[in-house]
């Protein structure tokens, strides 16, 4: 009898041991994917917790290059975390940002930089730049130059874009146009897309041109003249006050658009980049404004040769530049400065001419280090996809100014959201003037309350 008692006293005991077991597990797991955590495990390794929000392909082709860095020294464990969309992510890291929980090093979208800067809550890698005496030189200025902010760099560029123009150039052969020869400036635009547009039987099969309903393409539009989004110098010498985008050069941008839609030679895409690429592949559009990271998937999945060009400017202007877009990432404050130590060490790696040469060719982003272009494989690459080099060159020709610089202004995905329903209301025959200066006049007051509660 008492050797039945102990066998179960014995198996009760153990069982007690590995619910304990479990739940300090669990616990750990928890705050692995909540935030910054301790030290890996038993390895001793200084861990950086990393959020992103890269997903599909993307994640798969980031995941590898952190493994890659961890098994490169024997120091740090860099954990790669997904966090849904930019503004999920954004959501998320507001409600841990100065605590325990928050991660070491964070992946921002462009439009996301001055909300970090007022947050208080990021360590600027300047700090480590002066101390490591690290030569950003190195990087893509016109690419780092978005995330400097009175000579401080702010965050490390990583996922970079800009807009592009494609077209389908089977499309301009049956049309006349050369294919080689996509429009560089307003009326040549509106030209070709009255070549391209097709009817039958008083349908319209094929539209010569599409720019999706995306706040982006219009700051682009107005950039490349050298326009600017809010005063302030664009909010780079000075907290923005009001917003300027709806100036001589954002109204050229309106009209092109309502003028080409009641020709009917532009179609009206909507808001859904999968809608618009879908488009243009199944040929209801021949010309359309993406992404330069599309580009790559848009060749290789379309039954036609494709072009990629430069974006169209109005006839009378100097050709500026485009304003880099994606992301970028940032360094949190209050946590252990071994760990910021470690994170500095891994975006280093991050920016190396082969890690930069690999990211570039197999996610159609730009290089932060324009050495990568000078890789084999980026040559190669170059040779099958010629349209990459056309972005890159793009790129290079940017004009340095604060109009190319980008806006900076918290509130900027709101202002965002103000355009895209005036680029809708122009689909609704609403005045181009009139459908941009209520744009402004929204976007103005956003501005007011966001300097209100920073006191400004």
């Amino acid at each position: 009898m008492k050797k039945k008692l102990l066998i179960v006293i014995s198996a009760l005991f153990l069982l007690l041991l590995g619910a304990c077991s479990t739940s300090t597990n669990s616990n750990s797991s928890e705050s692995d994917v909540k935030g910054d955590g301790e030290e890996t495990g038993s390895t001793g390794k200084q861990e950086v917790v990393f959020w992103h929000a890269m997903s599909g392909e993307l994640e798969k082709l980031l995941n590898d290059i952190v493994a890659d860095f961890n098994k490169s020294q024997d120091n740090i464990e860099v954990k790669p975390i997904f966090q849904g969309t930019y503004e999920e992510s954004l959501t998320k890291f507001n409600s841990v940002a100065g605590t325990d929980d928050a991660p070491t090093i964070m992946q921002v979208f462009e439009v996301g930089t001055k909300y970090m800067i007022d947050s208080g809550k990021i360590q600027p890698v300047q700090k480590f730049i002066d101390e490591d005496n690290y030569d950003t030189s190195q990087w893509e200025e016109n690419i780092s130059n978005y995330y400097t902010v009175d000579g401080e760099q702010y965050s490390m560029p990583f996922n970079s874009s800009t807009p592009i123009l494609i077209y389908n150039k089977d499309a301009f052969k049956e049309a006349g146009l050369d294919p080689e020869k996509a429009p560089m400036t307003y009326s040549e635009l509106k030209e070709a897309a009255k070549k391209l547009t097709k009817k039958e039987g008083g349908e319209t099969t094929r539209y010569g041109f599409s720019i999706l309903n995306y706040g982006w393409f219009f700051e682009e539009m107005l950039a490349e003249q050298g326009g600017h989004y809010v005063d302030n110098e664009n909010g780079r010498k000075g907290n923005a006050e009001k917003a300027t985008f709806n100036d001589e050069k954002g109204l050229k941008v309106f009209n092109l658009i309502s003028e080409m839609y009641k020709e009917g030679t532009y179609y009206n895409v909507g808001q859904n980049w999968d809608d618009m690429r879908a488009a243009f592949q199944s040929g209801k559009i021949a010309m359309y404004l993406d992404s330069s990271a599309g580009i790559k998937a848009m060749v290789d999945n379309s039954d036609f040769e494709v072009g990629a060009s430069y974006l169209p400017i109005p006839d009378d202007s100097e050709r500026e530049g485009v304003i880099i877009g994606g992301a970028s990432i940032w360094m949190s404050s209050g946590i252990d400065e071994e760990k910021q130590k470690a994170a500095w060490e891994f975006m280093k790696y991050l920016t190396t001419p082969e890690v930069q040469a690999e990211w570039h060719v197999k996610s159609g982003y730009f290089a932060i280090n324009p050495a990568a272009y000078e890789q084999d494989i980026v040559k190669e690459e170059w040779e099958k996809y010629p349209q990459l080099k056309v972005t890159v060159d793009q790129l290079a020709e940017t004009k340095k100014s604060t109009a190319t610089q980008g806006a900076l202004i918290s509130v900027f995905p709101e202002s965002r959201q103000k355009v895209v329903t005036a680029m809708e209301n122009l689909y609704q025959g609403m005045d181009p003037k009139e459908a941009l200066d209520q744009a402004a006049e929204e976007t103005n007051r956003a501005l007011e309350v966001a300097n209100k509660k920073q006191g400004n």
